[in-house]
């Protein structure tokens, strides 16, 4: 099937070799601008796909983010951010890229053209009907991404997909698909700009968006955050500062006893 692609359209700027530096970074600015408003028109898809993906995850399943590339990289990035966010198992929300996990630094050549690869990898997860794959991929097209969904689908496996092509074969291939039209990029074709830019936005919300639906947040607080680091121990003891009215000695305590915050607040306001 032939379809635009408008991630691989002629730039609307020309001769940028010509450009002094402050024209090139207003120029880049300018068209980052319009992504967020493309990410809105795609809100209602979105929510779609949050919704199964909260109903699945409280069924025990987990999220796949699988995609090649830059794509594939952004997955592993939202994936990895779940755990010491919302204290989540470091295998709820898993990132799976072409190539394997050198292929997070350096390019493995032709690993997203794979038709088998992306299954087998979920294979190794034990993928089953309760889980979630989310399909990423900014031209639509990748086989390893496509190839994949498509097994999931004969399998009864809830699909998703984020692109950025209209009635790419991802998109017509994904039971919930997220279509971000962000138009032709600055430098032609180099999707890891605006299409990147709209796939890290709409990460975001999936993931964040879940979390919260899964009770991970209270009020507007990472309750459940790992404190992995001083910066993290220090924002707990505000936190609890803040929602038990106490002083920081006592957060200090409270938190040192019981770990995190949720816990912390729960034991104090249960003795208190």
């Amino acid at each position: 099937m032939n379809f635009l692609k408008t991630t691989e359209q002629e730039s609307h700027y020309n001769d940028l070799e010509k450009m002094e530096v402050l024209e090139l970074l207003n120029n880049i600015n300018q068209e980052d601008k319009t992504v967020p408003n493309a990410v809105q028109k795609a809100i209602p898809q979105i929510e779609k796909l949050v919704e199964i993906t909260t109903k699945q995850l409280k069924k025990g399943g987990r999220l796949f983010y699988i995609g090649a590339g830059t794509s594939g990289r952004l997955g592993i990035v939202d994936a990895s951010e779940c755990p010491p966010t919302f204290g989540v198992p470091h295998d709820l929300v898993i990132g799976l890229i072409a190539g394997g996990d050198t292929a997070i630094r350096k390019a493995v050549e032709f690993a997203e053209d794979s038709q088998e690869q992306g299954w087998k990898d979920l294979l190794e997860h034990n993928i089953n009907e309760n889980d979630v794959v989310i399909g990423i991929a900014a031209s639509g097209t990748t086989p390893y991404v496509v190839s994949t969904l498509r097994k999931c689908n004969e399998n009864s496996i809830v699909t998703g997909c984020i692109t950025c092509n209209q009635d790419s074969p991802l998109a017509l291939t994904a039971s919930y698909p997220i279509t971000v039209v962000v138009g032709p990029e600055f430098v032609t074709g180099s999707s890891r700009m605006k299409a990147g830019t709209a796939q890290k936005l709409v990460l975001n919300m999936i993931s964040t968006a879940t979390m919260i639906q899964l009770g991970k947040v209270k009020g507007n607080k990472m309750v459940d955050m790992q404190l992995s680091n001083k910066k993290l121990v220090e924002r707990g003891e505000k936190m609890l500062v803040s929602e038990l009215n106490i002083d920081i000695t006592t957060a200090k305590n409270l938190l040192k006893t019981h770990g995190n915050v949720r816990n912390a607040i729960k034991m104090y306001s249960k003795n208190g």
